[in-house]
């Protein structure tokens, strides 16, 4: 009997676990480690941060369907990989800490045959003193990141339209929170189910409005830009968003990398250097993501974090890192098969794996200071992704060694997304995209 850990049971992570587990069948065993006692679709979180869904709405229990697939659920979080075994046992291994299952605290090395990382991301909001959920610096703004964020963002809400029906003024202001994060789609549903909302109260003439990001252009979203075809036209995104935020009085701030956020009001450097502050009665702000922190140790018990993960925390895959300057990168940069290049039953899924470099243009202001999108690895391309990397192992524990190796390149797959404006039966907008590829070949929108 073959195990496969799988690391995270969030898109990625559930989407391996129970594909594989379908295909192994009860001869092998999958096992999903997460810290979490609920699965959360977090696009979702957008609807329940405006009041238009609940928490239960957009979450369910993880044991009952885990033991329905025939997978063995820990409530725990990973700690460190041991790839090589250690000095008593070749056998891999890695170590967890429970959360849950009245075992918090508790740690056990579980061997594996085979290990995904499917960790998603750490919220890093400690990357911004003072920014949003946990930063343990202040907490001056909200998140729509977690369900539990996402009810904290309502309620914040409510306040704040309660302020305008009593002929209080108020200024929104959504966006990134630095300038190196991901998830500006997350933050640009979010602005325009604010502002749906706030016509539906009765108040937008009583708020204004202002997006932050750190984008070099609107509608990037991390990828360079897209194209969309809009009333039979195509169009560049770039140009929808201008258009819809324009249409729906919506100002904006660009190339922007926020350095401090305080209470009521936040200081930014833009791209050319300058640098001013924005003040905000109710503000969102999407965190930076950095990999979940896992170590990674040999068989004598060195650190070999650096061998296994990218500066970042996350996992190396089959990537070309040393593409070297913009001009040199190339579609073939990108990984196919997500499979550790120095450990072959080792791969990382979703967020977990370490992109080659940025899709959007590197960008810095004169100071030094990156301000660029990074790229988004969420969604469809995260459940694509997954899918493969069970393929992959369920070829190499029924076949061995030698089994092909399934691929699911950003560069060439496709990935459908629909951006909530608002949501309601009758009233609600959207806007439904389609990117093929992710990654395009050309880097220059």
């Amino acid at each position: 009997m073959a195990r496969l850990i799988v690391l995270g049971g969030g898109v990625a992570g559930h989407t391996t676990a129970t594909f594989a587990a379908k295909w192994l069948g009860s001869e092998h065993e999958v096992v999903v480690v997460t810290p979490n006692a609920k699965w959360n679709w977090i696009p979702s979180n957008i609807w329940v941060g405006v009041g238009q869904m609940t928490k239960e709405d957009v979450t369910f229990d993880l044991a009952p369907v885990y033991e329905k697939g025939g997978i063995t659920y820990k409530q725990a979080k990973a700690v460190s990989l041991n790839p090589e075994g250690n000095a008593d046992s070749d056998t891999p291994f890695v170590t967890i800490e429970y959360t849950g299952q009245g075992k918090e605290g508790q740690t056990e090395d579980m061997t594996y045959d085979y290990v995904v990382n499917a960790t998603g991301p750490k919220l890093n909001f400690g990357a911004t003193p003072g920014l949003g959920e946990d930063s343990n610096l202040g907490d001056y703004t909200v998140s729509v990141c977690t369900a539990d964020h996402a009810v904290h963002a309502n309620e914040e809400l409510k306040k704040s339209i309660e302020k305008m029906k009593a002929g209080e003024r108020q200024k929104f202001l959504i966006g990134t929170g630095h300038g190196m994060c991901t998830c500006q789609g997350a933050a640009f549903e979010y602005i325009f189910n604010i502002e749906h909302e706030l016509n539906k109260a009765g108040v937008r003439d009583m708020a204004d409005m202002k997006w932050i990001s750190n984008e070099s252009f609107l509608g990037d979203f991390g990828m360079g830009g897209l194209h969309m075809k809009v009333g039979g036209y195509v169009v560049s995104s770039k140009i929808f968003a201008e258009s819809l935020y324009a249409e729906r009085g919506v100002e904006w701030l660009i190339g922007a990398h926020v350095e401090k956020v305080e209470e009521g009001k936040l200081s930014y450097e833009l791209l050319d250097g300058s640098k001013g502050e924005e003040e905000f009665d109710f503000s969102m702000l999407i965190p930076p993501f950095a990999g979940v922190g896992l170590k990674a140790f040999d068989k004598a018990g060195e650190d070999i974090t650096s061998t296994v993960f990218a500066p970042n925390g996350f996992m190396k895959v089959d990537a070309n890192y040393n593409a070297g300057a913009y001009e040199n990168w190339k579609a073939a940069d990108w990984p196919r098969t997500y499979q550790n290049p120095t450990y072959s039953n080792m791969f990382a899924a979703g967020i977990a794996f370490a992109p080659p470099h940025l899709i959007s243009k590197p960008m810095s202001s004169p100071n030094g200071t990156p301000i660029n999108p990074t790229p988004p690895r969420t969604g469809m391309p995260a459940g694509i992704i997954g899918k493969a990397v069970a393929h992959s192992v369920t070829s190499l524990i029924k076949e061995g060694a030698n089994a092909h190796l399934h691929e699911a390149s950003m560069a060439e797959m496709g990935a459908a997304c629909v951006a909530s404006a608002g949501k309601g039966l009758t009233d609600g907008t959207a806007a439904a995209m389609t990117v093929f590829p992710v990654k395009k070949r050309a880097q220059s929108f």
